[in-house]
């Protein structure tokens, strides 16, 4: 099966970021009969000349959005700072230069008041993964992510290392009967769950919303595709933890990691495209289009962004009241965090939104989870609230290839022998999510050692994730 051309390559051959690269992975879905590296040289030829294709079947309305952008003028756009603030960046020796550039293009909006750049930050759409972004009255969608509300979700239980060797099977089987995963994928009928998110009014807020309270409800409980995941592993408590009550030991704990679903997609590509049509700013800056906060549509996608976090949390606590009910478990300690997402906060004196795409916060004392690779440890962290990283951390260890990359590169045999000699069970997930796809975390952690404290350590021994390679993040 033929990899699907994605953003970026499209980017490399010259088209410009935004509408337009959409237009064209619209029509490269349908494919047409033609193979990739066809639909590739199609692309470079419409872009080269777009006038020979404007009475095409296939192809036309790229080439009128490619004539129309051409003719666009400089005064019809936004104008961008030309002296913009420097952002704080850390571990930047590992970061690559594409999430950089977008980094520095989101510090010349005109609202932007401060940035920073995690270890882990690759490059994304709009705002780079890893990145944070402090503005001023102003919500950008694709500074929060498609994937709003996105989280990490750690159950510890009162379960001792041994019985997990003892009882693998038993692990296993709760995993696969009490988890669903992929794009797309829900629940029917008598499997269906419910939740007080369910209730909240802000479903009635709109009718955009309204109308995705059905596939919310579908989705309640499930997880997505890409590098989402529910696993079992062990947390190593080196010393006892007063804050948390947790003596010195070892444990098994659950850990998920997942985000809002088919309903934040939507609600995310909605406000995505009337920020672009309403905010118009150069070419290098179009997806990080942003609404006001003072106007109706900025509270809208306000109010469905929060309420596509709060879905996301009742996503995950589904999933663990469902595990601790079928080990017969009591958990002594519950720990969340979310990234893809924008909070109030006061930055230097002032009321901002900082926007936390691929990010976890980490303000004073704040507990976060910092998760690896399937076979690399994650880490339970106690933020220190550091003011020039704007109270932010890493996510994860983040990507070092991309997905495309690692499924030309990597080979199954090197992804079944890394599982073994880790001692990983893998359910699902394809070569994209293969642990050589990213960064090393130690190197990532060492680079944010004044941003958090390490509580404790998890290695993972058991992950189930999609079988289909899809995403939502």
């Amino acid at each position: 099966m033929e990899t699907q051309i994605n953003g970026f390559e499209l980017m490399e051959l010259g088209f410009p970021q935004g509408e337009i690269i959409g237009i064209a992975l619209k029509i490269n879905r349908k494919r047409n009969g033609f193979k990739r590296e066809q639909m590739l040289t199609h692309f470079k030829n419409v872009l080269e000349t777009p006038e020979n294709y404007v009475e095409d079947t296939i192809f036309s309305p790229l080439a009128l959005a490619l004539i129309e952008k051409a003719n666009e003028k400089p005064e019809d756009f936004i104008a961008l700072n030309p002296n913009p603030k420097t952002y704080s960046a850390y571990g930047l020796e590992h970061i690559e230069e594409g999430a950089r550039k977008q980094m520095e293009v989101a510090m010349q909006l005109p609202v932007t008041v401060a940035g920073a750049l995690m270890p882990d930050a690759h490059q994304g759409y709009g705002l780079p993964i890893g990145g944070v972004l402090a503005t001023k009255n102003a919500i950008i969608p694709y500074g929060v992510g498609v994937d709003i509300g996105c989280r990490m979700a750690l159950s510890i239980y009162d379960i001792p290392e041994g019985f997990y060797y003892e009882n693998e099977a038993k692990f296993k089987r709760e995993l696969v009967a009490h988890t669903k995963f992929g794009a797309g994928h829900g629940f029917h009928g008598q499997y269906k769950s419910d939740h007080a998110v369910l209730e909240n009014d802000s479903f009635n807020s709109n009718a955009l919303v309204k109308n995705l309270k059905d596939k919310a409800w579908s989705q309640l409980g499930s997880s997505g595709g890409g590098n989402h995941f529910v696993e079992f592993g062990i947390m190593e408590f080196t010393q006892d933890d007063a804050v948390l009550n947790i003596p010195k030991g070892n444990y098994v704990a659950l850990l998920t990691h997942s985000g809002s679903r088919g309903f934040g997609a939507t609600v995310a590509g909605h406000y995505t495209k009337i920020a672009k049509d309403v905010c118009k700013l150069p070419d290098a800056a179009r997806n990080l289009a942003y609404l006001d906060m003072n106007s109706q549509l900025g509270q809208e996608y306000w109010i469905a962004m929060n309420l596509a976090g709060d879905y996301a949390s009742a996503c995950h606590e589904i999933i663990h009241v469902k595990m601790q009910k079928a080990l017969g478990a009591t958990v002594l300690a519950k720990v969340e965090n979310h990234h893809n997402f924008a909070w109030k906060e006061i930055w230097n004196g002032e009321e901002v939104i900082v926007h936390r795409k691929g990010a976890t916060p980490a303000g004073k004392g704040v507990m976060g989870i910092i998760p690896g690779s399937m076979t690399a440890p994650g880490f339970l962290v106690r933020g220190k609230g550091k003011e020039n990283a704007i109270n932010s951390a890493s996510h994860g260890a983040g990507r070092q290839m991309s997905r495309t990359q690692a499924l030309k590169t990597i080979t199954q045999n090197e992804m079944q022998t890394i599982l073994k000699d880790h001692g990983v069970t893998l359910i699902g997930a394809g070569l994209d999510e293969a642990p050589m796809a990213y960064k090393d975390i130690n190197q990532v952690m060492a680079a944010q050692q004044e941003l958090v404290d390490v509580v404790a350590k998890f290695t993972p021994k058991m992950v189930r994730m999609a079988d289909d390679g899809s995403r939502e993040d």
